[in-house]
């Protein structure tokens, strides 16, 4: 386990807990005062009330919830979201509403999944060609359907 530290903006705030032992994600929950009726085609920025501190050798990444995507349409616009270590302000999640009909957030809602990964710093060496590998400069389907 590693230590998140994190603090409600608000007491009425419930804390994210793993739903079961094998879950690698906890839920966001929607924190607002109104509820947002988001059009089909359009984004919003949802706030959670919450804010966190935790070592500099991880992010944590904001990602959809597949309930919300599959019965809804319902996903994170810049999935996935990256919080930085240094970063301490609130939690909020850009929610995109990919269907054809409005689509409802209330005040506690689950709106997204929060999940802890390492991070691993990249140390670049410039040069002045790159080893051959098969695939060569072939992207966007080039190695087939």
């Amino acid at each position: 386990m590693v230590k998140v530290l994190i603090k409600k903006l608000d007491p009425t705030i419930k804390l994210p807990e793993y739903k079961t032992n094998g879950a690698s994600g906890v839920d966001l929950t929607a924190f607002i005062k109104e509820t947002i009726d988001l059009k089909p085609k359009k984004s919003v920025l949802v706030p959670t009330g919450l804010s966190v501190a935790f070592s500099e050798d991880f992010e944590i990444q904001i990602r959809p919830r597949s309930g919300l995507a599959a019965k809804n349409n319902i996903s994170v616009l810049n999935t996935p979201g990256t919080i930085d270590s240094d970063y301490r302000g609130e939690i909020k999640v850009i929610i995109y509403n990919h269907g054809d009909e409005n689509f409802l957030i209330s005040n506690g809602d689950r709106i997204a999944q929060m999940i802890l990964t390492p991070v691993l710093k990249m140390e670049f060496e410039e040069v002045n060609n790159l080893p051959e590998s098969i695939r060569g400069k072939g992207g966007f389907g080039s190695t087939g359907k």
